[in-house]
């Protein structure tokens, strides 16, 4: 009786539960921010929105699909390769729109750090996982590392964008008021 091989995928079932899981609770939990922060705050364009905010979720929900897409019973690694290669050429083309959105925008002048975690930082992570999309049929071990790495990049991203976005808000928009002393 002729013994199956098991998947790479396997391995990682745990690690992309636990990713998953987290991406889904950010994206829930951004919905709940951006409710809370849109009865406090100025009038702002919805480009801002779209450069600052809209960039968060669109990383957790693509660290959720990588989730799903690794964690599907494929029984050749190219389908899920697809998928994936898929899934980096739309970030590549977002980044390509955050960027014009973020030029367009005249609520927020953007420093260095805004163009490392909001640009730089995504479109490598999208395209290392172009690349790894390609390699993952031929080199399944190595490639899945990149993967993940790719995914956690994503998710860190989307945190920190969203953690800075609420300080700035919290800071920039509503200074505590200074008591004069009686």
């Amino acid at each position: 009786m002729q013994e199956a091989v098991a998947s790479p995928l396997v391995g990682w079932a745990n690690f992309y539960v636990i990713i998953g899981s987290a991406a889904a609770a950010l994206t829930g939990l951004m919905f709940v921010v951006v409710t809370l922060v849109a009865g406090l705050r100025r009038r702002r364009s919805s480009e801002t929105l779209g450069a600052f905010a809209t960039p968060n979720v669109v990383h957790f929900c693509t660290v959720l699909l990588i989730s799903v897409t690794l964690s599907a019973p494929w029984h050749v690694l190219w389908n899920a390769g697809l998928i994936l290669g898929l899934c980096g050429l739309g970030g590549v083309a977002y980044v390509v729109i955050i960027i014009r959105r973020t030029r367009r925008q005249d609520s927020y002048e953007p420093v260095m750090e805004d163009w490392l975690w909001h640009v730089v930082i995504p479109c490598i992570s999208y395209m290392t996982l172009i690349v790894a999309a390609v390699l993952l049929s031929s080199h399944a071990v190595p490639v899945l590392f990149c993967i993940g790495a790719s995914a956690i990049l994503l998710l860190f991203v989307g945190i920190h964008n969203a953690w800075d976005t609420l300080t700035y808000i919290a800071i920039e928009q509503y200074p505590v008021e200074q008591k004069g002393q009686d």
